[in-house]
């Protein structure tokens, strides 16, 4: 028999994650078809997002830390970013091996495009629900989402199998 959650929160929460999970399924999905015809897929986007929005040029480590994703998983994305063209690395002076990786005119003009089909794309997505409703549901993610994040003793009291 496996065990299961005994507080009506706990149930709620797992309903949550399991939707949560949904949602990132299907939210790829959408992404990847919106942007397939300009080169990119849905973890090239979010990566050519985060490098473009950070408020300086950022190692991929910064990158990867800033987008809650593996380095790793961010280098191989920044690599295939590099070889189509759309960023490019310079010296970074704070770190002679980690270098800072910049969008190129090319990965600034795709960027734009994906931007300007997102825009239209949440309009249709976003008719007939409540700003009020989405801003709560924002807020209950980003709860969860610092929890996970912040409380690792969480983690620590999961027992081993």
């Amino acid at each position: 028999m496996k065990a299961s959650p005994t507080s009506d929160s706990a149930r709620a929460m797992t309903g949550l994650i399991l939707e949560v999970f949904r949602l990132n399924g299907a939210l790829l999905e959408a992404g990847d078809g919106l942007v397939a015809d300009i080169g990119l897929t849905s973890a090239r986007w979010q990566v050519l997002g985060g490098i473009a929005f950070s408020d300086e040029p950022r190692p991929v480590a910064w990158v990867a830390q800033d987008m809650g994703l593996s380095r790793q998983a961010v280098q191989r994305i920044v690599n295939d970013l590099q070889k189509a063209g759309l960023v490019e690395l310079q010296p970074n002076p704070r770190h002679a091996r980690a270098k800072l990786v910049l969008l190129t005119k090319e990965g600034q003009r795709c960027l734009a495009q994906a931007a300007e089909r997102q825009a239209n794309w949440v309009e249709e997505l976003a008719k007939d629900l409540a700003p009020a409703d989405i801003e709560n549901a924002v807020a209950l993610i980003k709860a969860t989402s610092s929890r996970l994040l912040g409380e690792k003793s969480i983690r620590r009291r999961t027992p081993k199998p």
